[in-house]
């Protein structure tokens, strides 16, 4: 890999002390590819240098793989470059636990992630300046485009009856199933107290760059190379520059003088930026760490934090209720999104609703596991063994930690290590816990009283662990069903046109002339939406601002929205 598409050691070295570089880009996630491929779509000319602290471990997502890579997901392909705080760590169980960690490898999470990709609406984007609102609006489209974003009712629309028959054979499908609950919830949303809206799953599916592939999770390895490839057949031609990448390369500092990057300090040597504009597209906290530890004058960094905490759900109903029954494949799946709001506060959660019919679940174990729409909350073994003769509903539900608790920071924690020394602290306030109770009593009233025809008496819920558990009337503890771990931490660099935030609205740090944030830490606000399409839409705004037709033109003045005072009560 080194000798085709990443810099050997001799080459690094060559680089490193000749080439200069227009952007240098940390991080090989979707923010990075969103970035370098814009970039390059401006000025194919354009000298980049891609940084990557891990070495390759997949060329795909590791569901698209055959069925032993399933075994990756998880903590051994973790990270936690930051330390919990002792109040953080001793929480009891049913309440925050822990923050998930990162995944060094080139590609970070997003060979692993659940690629669920909904729009956020703008009442669903409060607190978040006008201009970056708009801004993220127009660019929707294009970071749909680029991440295969398709709508779970659409994804088998293209195929008549007598292909959507033969595929079934093969594959579930997203047939009369998905079709029939995503209009009985849409028809039964106003019997769930707290719920906004729903819609067929947004799911990062297409198939891409692959050919002969109806139903691929997206991922960054394969468009990178594909990127680093096409930039070598133009610099072979003399129409365009290569795109250089580094892996196995972690950047412990950067060097500044009076607020202007000068130099990486990396564990593979210096790395000199002369001119180049810095983009940090690693994730949340590390480049929040990087950061604290390289310029210590931008003030607040840190002092903000918000995630998404998450219950877990698994339900089932009886085919025979659903008057559709004798119309389902084999094997069907549907995917749906559910968001909603705690009536006081204005928090947000949603509902990412996975359901799997199996009428053969013992011959159909693998293409179950193969194909579930989120593969971090899928049906396990045993659930779809014993349940030949219903519909699974598994549930992962993420509500929004209020960005507003004073609690809730990351600090440096005096260690010596750049990359490691800070202190992570993440403890749910009222707020927190009344979104909880909302989005948990949301997610049962939409299996009991939208999407179970006959009702609450007929929903059986799993308890116990996922492969020795049993099915039961009663709900499940607040204990059982509420996970530990944090995903989709933000906020630590939010962005904004006061003095307060830490990153302007030209995304660079205050006080800080050639950084760039891209990611999570700019959320104001976390809101419950999943993440990563609004962040690739915010890095392609970047590289328009940076080499776009009107990189050169001033700014609009930015303004700020927010929501009514009564409606954070």
């Amino acid at each position: 890999m080194d000798h085709v598409f990443f810099l050997t050691e001799e080459a690094w070295k060559t680089v490193r002390e000749f080439e200069r570089f227009d952007h240098v880009i940390i991080g090989s996630g979707p923010c990075g590819l969103a970035f370098a491929e814009r970039t390059y779509k401006h000025n194919p000319n354009s000298r980049i240098l891609l940084i990557e602290r891990g070495p390759f471990f997949l060329p795909e997502h590791f569901q698209n793989l055959p069925l032993p890579y399933q075994q990756v997901l998880g903590g051994l392909t973790e990270t936690f470059p930051w330390t919990l705080s002792a109040r953080t760590a001793g929480q009891p169980p049913g309440t925050i636990g822990f923050q998930h960690g990162m995944v060094p490898f080139f590609g970070g999470r997003s060979i692993m992630w659940s690629s669920w990709c909904p729009r956020p609406t703008r009442e669903e984007m409060a607190f978040w300046p006008e201009e970056i609102i708009r801004e993220a609006e127009e660019r929707f489209s294009d970071a749909e485009r680029l991440l295969n974003v398709i709508p779970a009712d659409q994804i088998d629309t293209d195929l008549d009856e007598a292909m959507l028959a033969k595929t079934a054979k093969r594959r579930p499908i997203y047939g009369v199933m998905q079709k029939k609950l995503q209009a009985m919830l849409a028809a039964n949303l106003g019997r769930i107290g707290s719920a906004t809206r729903s819609m067929a799953a947004p799911i990062a599916v297409g198939a891409g760059l692959q050919e002969n592939l109806d139903f691929a999770k997206f991922s960054t390895p394969a468009p990178l190379l594909d990127l680093a490839t096409r930039q070598e057949a133009l610099s072979a031609a003399g129409t365009g520059s290569p795109l250089r990448i580094v892996t196995e390369c972690t950047v412990n500092r950067i060097r500044q003088q009076d607020g202007v990057a000068t130099a990486l300090e990396t564990s593979r040597g210096v790395v000199n930026l002369g001119t180049a504009k810095l983009v940090l597209a690693m994730g949340t906290l590390p480049p929040t760490t990087l950061l604290l530890n390289s310029f210590p004058q931008v003030k607040h960094a840190g002092s903000r934090f918000t995630a998404h905490f998450i219950t877990s759900v698994v339900a089932r109903v009886p085919r025979k209720d659903y008057p559709f029954a004798d119309k389902l494949a084999e094997m069907e799946l549907a995917a749906i999104y559910m968001a909603g709001t705690n009536a006081r506060s204005g928090m947000q959660y949603h509902v990412q609703l996975s359901v799997l019919s199996d009428k053969e679940p013992a011959r159909n174990a693998q293409r179950a596991a193969r194909y579930m729409p989120d593969v971090v909350a899928t049906a396990s073994p045993a659930q779809l063994a014993s349940s030949k003769d219903y519909l699974v509903f598994v549930c992962a539900v993420l509500g929004e930690l209020d960005f507003r608790n004073r609690d809730n920071w990351l600090r440096p924690n005096g260690e010596e290590d750049p990359t490691t020394n800070v202190l992570l602290q993440v403890l749910a306030n009222e707020t927190d816990r009344a979104t909880w109770d909302t989005m948990d009593e949301g997610t049962f009233q939409m299996l009991e009283l939208a999407l179970s025809p006959q009702g609450a008496a007929r929903v059986e819920y799993w308890h116990g662990a996922p492969n020795q558990g049993t099915w039961v009337k009663e709900r499940p503890t607040p204990e059982e069903r509420r996970v530990p771990g944090l995903v989709h931490e933000g906020s630590t660099l939010w962005i904004g046109d006061g003095a307060e935030a830490v990153v302007g609205l030209d995304y660079r740090p205050r006080g800080v002339a050639n950084v760039y944030v891209t990611g999570g830490g700019l959320w104001p606000a976390g809101g419950s939406w999943n993440p990563t399409m609004t962040m690739v839409a915010l890095a392609q705004h970047l590289a328009d601002k940076l080499s776009g037709p009107s990189a050169k033109a001033a700014p609009a003045a930015p303004t700020t929205t927010r929501l009514p005072v009564a409606s954070l009560r």
